[in-house]
């Protein structure tokens, strides 16, 4: 591999391929972040620069490396509970008012190694009790979901996780998984994991009372997060709730959903026409 790093061309390229791939603008500042993420993966391949690397996953059958790439360069922070006002809302607003009996579904869109899911399924088991409820979580990499799948995460984490919900629903670990705690089976199998890359049309999911964006629209552009927040639109039931990371806004972006408290939204009654799709 070329030992000068990656050339301005290639970074270039890379950036091209994540936006049109996952519609994350990076800036000239992500250069580094690019080149140190990929050179184990080049080095492995014995690729002589960034641009054979580029060439390999973007030809017919590079698909497979084409996703590894991806994942190594899609940033994934994520805390168990984290944005406690979100949580606040979801039990004084939304689970307050929820109708008994009705089941009640949430989509974590940007679900990470799964922390925010976990999280939701804590709240939603202490409060819920036996009535109905369903969480699907969702994230571009695969490599961070089959990480939340299997609901095991170290023990730097528990500080993060009120002490009722990690007796009730957490287990610690011992022998090889000492220094780890799991989240119990029976919560583990209340969260079904898939692949879903918000940038393409989605499965069936049906329709969700809440639904968890949080913290990936930073990423976007104002076009991609315009046809995102449309994409989602019509998986919300009437009265569902939206909810963006704090950092983040739906205004300027679009006038189809109302700000209900800073960071939550709702569908306005008379949406304006659909965003008109990529070509």
């Amino acid at each position: 591999m070329n030992k000068s790093g990656i050339t301005e061309q290639e970074f270039g390229k890379f950036r091209e391929l994540i936006f049109q791939k996952a519609g994350i603008t990076m800036s000239a500042a992500k250069k580094n972040l690019v080149e140190g993420r990929l050179a184990k993966r080049i080095s492995f391949h014995q690729q002589p620069s960034y641009m054979d690397y580029y060439h390999m996953v973007t030809r017919k059958g590079g698909e497979a490396e084409l996703q590894v790439a991806i994942d190594l360069l899609t940033t994934n922070e994520t805390h168990f509970f984290r944005e406690p006002k979100h949580f606040d809302f979801m039990r004084n607003r939304v689970l307050a008012g929820h109708p008994k009996g009705r089941p009640l579904r949430v989509w974590s869109a940007a679900s990470s190694t799964g922390e925010e899911p976990f999280s939701i399924a804590m709240q939603l088991a202490d409060l819920l009790g036996d009535a109905p409820w369903e969480i699907i979580a969702s994230d571009l990499s695969t490599q961070v979901l089959e990480k939340a799948k299997r609901g095991l995460f170290s023990m730097q984490r528990v500080t993060e996780i009120p002490r009722e919900y990690l007796t009730r629903f957490c287990m610690k670990g011992t022998g090889n998984a000492e220094g780890s705690f799991l989240v119990n089976r029976e919560l583990r199998s209340r969260v079904t994991f898939m692949q879903i890359n918000l940038n393409e049309s989605f499965p069936k999911l049906g329709e969700f009372d809440v639904i968890f964006l949080r913290n990936v629209m930073i990423y976007f552009d104002n076009n991609t997060k315009r046809e995102v927040v449309h994409r989602i639109l019509p998986l919300l039931k009437p009265g569902g709730h939206l909810m963006i990371g704090h950092s983040e806004s739906l205004n300027g972006v679009t006038d189809a959903y109302r700000m209900i408290v800073p960071s939550v939204y709702q569908v306005t009654s008379t949406n304006p026409a659909p965003v008109a799709s990529k070509l």
